[in-house]
């Protein structure tokens, strides 16, 4: 390199050389082992060009909302607010879909003498918050259970991990009704907990990307990318838990536990990696490819959501979905960086 290249990049104004900043709203306060994905395709490198920032947020309609109204790009939502907003004619869809089983469900504190959803009448039932989709499915399992989710369904707001379990343990709540890495938090927080049956929900698909379809069209590579780094990092983390979950602490140093030893940080987050880690598996969804949305299955959960009133109308689930960019997004050696990760020191 001449010195007149190397005179004209440090002249360079800073916000020149940055790389481009890129959020992803995390529908969650809390960033957890969960974010291992982004935490590994960040530390190995796999966003090139471009940082991904995720922006923690109180749950999914919130997630739901701000891309619809343009305030972020990108988002990781579970679909029960989507059809409502898309009959309001927003046109957004999620095109990776991340978590191929439903993480949410309700538990209650392993002595309870709460055995099945209908002994929940009248409880009260912790959630994150009230932008969390634990509430539609708390109302849908009401009303599949032969309850009125208005007048029997006492929904109150828990917040999320160590205050979810100083309630609980407290007897001010009866019950949460939360998702997989949260239960394990709560319980790394000293609450043991026992999942009651919610039947039919346990098998519907999850969390994924959301974009708006604009956004799919003028940002196609960079959506590609944010997804397939995803993937890789999800495949790396099930590759190995325990590196994945340093990987997290160094960058999001927020994440690890505080007045823990080294060891015991990093065995409780494995555990809450691994409760996520159940969801992000091909055959959760019995799909072939990471990201893949099994149309039947979106289907038969807006029929779920339809049925027992969470949402008020059924659309087309490629409306909802696409599974456009999949084959994109899997460009990439899986087995290679499965081996990658359990040689990572």
């Amino acid at each position: 390199m001449t010195r007149t290249m190397l005179a004209l990049i440090f002249c360079l104004p800073a916000t020149a050389m940055a790389q481009t900043l890129v959020k992803v709203g995390f529908c969650a306060k809390t960033i957890s082992s969960a974010a291992a994905p982004f935490a590994v395709a960040t530390k190995l490198g796999w966003y090139q060009g471009f940082e991904v920032q995720l922006t923690p947020l109180a749950g999914s309609t919130e997630c739901v909302k701000l891309v619809a109204t343009g305030d972020l790009p990108y988002s990781l939502p579970s679909v029960e607010a989507l059809p409502t907003v898309r009959a309001q004619g927003i046109k957004a869809k999620i095109f990776y879909t991340a978590y191929q089983g439903n993480i949410y469900g309700i538990s209650v504190p392993r002595d309870s003498s709460v055995r099945s959803i209908r002994d929940l009448k009248g409880k009260k039932i912790g959630v994150a918050s009230m932008g969390s989709s634990a509430v539609p499915v708390v109302r849908a399992l009401f009303a599949m259970n032969g309850m009125d989710p208005d007048k029997d369904a006492q929904i109150v707001v828990s917040g999320e991990a160590a205050q979810a379990a100083a309630l609980t343990r407290g007897k001010q709540i009866d019950a949460l009704a939360l998702y997989d890495s949260m239960f394990a938090l709560v319980e790394n927080a000293g609450v043991q907990l026992r999942p009651l049956d919610v039947g039919p929900l346990a098998k519907f698909p999850s969390n994924g990307f959301l974009a708006l379809e604009e956004t799919l069209q003028k940002k196609r590579s960079q959506a590609v990318a944010i997804a397939k780094g995803y993937a890789m990092g999800t495949v790396f983390a099930l590759a190995n838990p325990q590196a994945a979950v340093k990987i997290v602490y160094q960058i999001y140093p927020q994440s690890k536990p505080t007045g823990k030893s080294e060891e015991e940080a990093i065995e409780q987050d494995v555990k809450t990696l691994l409760a996520r880690a159940e969801h992000w598996k091909l055959e959760a969804g019995g799909v072939k490819r990471w990201g893949e949305s099994s149309i039947k299955d979106f289907d038969a959960y807006e029929d779920f959501l339809l049925r027992w009133s969470v949402i008020k109308e059924k659309l087309p689930a490629t409306d909802l979905v696409t599974n456009e960019l999949i084959d994109e997004i899997n460009r990439f050696d899986a087995a290679k960086i499965a081996a990658q990760a359990k040689e990572y020191r």
